[in-house]
């Protein structure tokens, strides 16, 4: 559903993620991941094992006696793994921590698929239990190892586990009684222990989902093609040719805002000190309406130096800031990255 969205997102942006650069996603890659790990392997197993408790040993946990070599060595990689993924976690390696969370889970599939529990359940009940505990043993670990990156489907497992007093991976969630971190090496489900009924862990995703998505982007690359081609914008007419030296009378020089304040009695202006390098300048700018002081203040702006002072509201303005006007109206400073007082030619 919907509210387990962020989980599979996750997953899928981690999975692929290096280190040392952005991660790249596509709706295809996220559903192959999502259909061929998390449903095929993390849930599949879940599933198999918690339905095989159910069935054969009343939704309980069967003893472990006479643990077989192979059953000692998924109990070696339950132990193993929590130094392993948090280690992983910690210098921020996400996609060796996720592998390393998600080859426990196919370690306990080969496991289930190579003792056949369906044969030994008649030939060998001991085997058979053997198997379904070690398996639950590997559930139990992996609802504490996922957390970090599928913290709801990880409540569901403990959920259908009933464990309780599970913290989180928080560092600061660290009551002594919970189950936590570190105790996910050890067998934390009793002999005994009663489990609640199994549900699908993760659903597949169709491909109509899928396609639906891709649909959607493709629309949205449309209406972004369709606005930067299709525009409204009126462009002002060109005005007729200068002689270059008709520009080289001009003297643009870089400055930097030091204050901008509002021009009492006049809505549109505001009262701009620039410094120049050479020296300070007031300018009035006719931005009031559009910008706030605060978002000029700071500004490097290029300033018509040589433009004759002019008064307004009782203020000389010595010069004028440059601005772009955009086809709608508003104005733009023009900026510059450079020493006050160089020359803009």
């Amino acid at each position: 559903g919907d509210e387990r969205g962020p989980d599979l997102l996750r997953y899928a942006l981690a999975t692929p993620l290096p280190e040392t650069k952005d991660a790249d996603f596509s709706w295809e890659a996220f559903q192959q991941r999502v259909n061929g790990e998390l449903a095929d392997v993390l849930g599949n197993f879940v599933n198999r094992t918690l339905t095989f408790a159910h069935s054969t040993f009343d939704g309980t946990v069967p003893p472990l006696e006479n643990p077989s070599d192979a059953d000692r060595a998924v109990l070696d990689a339950i132990a193993e793994t929590p130094d392993t993924v948090g280690q992983a976690y910690e210098a921020y390696r996400m996609r060796e921590a996720v592998a390393e969370t998600l080859e426990l889970a196919r370690t306990g599939n080969k496991y289930f698929n190579d003792t056949e529990p369906w044969h030994t359940r008649e030939s060998d009940p001991t085997a058979c239990a053997n198997t379904i505990h070690v398996s639950l043993q590997v559930c139990a670990a992996l609802s504490i190892l996922m957390e970090p990156v599928l913290p709801d489907a990880a409540q569901r497992l403990q959920n259908m586990l009933r464990l309780s007093d599970v913290r989180s991976s928080t560092p600061d969630d660290d009551p002594n009684d919970a189950i936590g971190w570190d105790d996910a090496a050890a067998p934390i489900l009793e002999e005994g222990h009663t489990l609640n009924e199994p549900e699908i862990l993760f659903e597949k995703i169709d491909d109509d989902v899928i396609e639906a998505q891709i649909e959607k982007l493709r629309e949205r690359a449309a209406e972004q093609d369709s606005d930067s081609t299709d525009t409204d914008m009126d462009y002002d007419d060109l005005k007729e040719n200068i002689e270059f030296d008709d520009f080289m009378d001009l003297d643009l020089r870089v400055g930097t805002v030091t204050t901008a304040e509002p021009v009492p009695d006049a809505d549109t202006l505001l009262r701009l000190e620039i410094d120049l390098g050479f020296e300070d300048r007031q300018i009035l700018a006719g931005v009031a309406e559009q910008m706030a002081p605060g978002e000029v203040e700071g500004l490097q702006v290029v300033v018509v130096a040589n433009m004759a002072p002019k008064e307004m509201f009782g203020l000389q303005s010595e010069g004028m800031v440059l601005m772009a006007e955009e086809p709608d109206g508003t104005f733009a400073p023009v900026t510059a990255d450079a020493e006050n007082g160089s020359v803009v030619r």
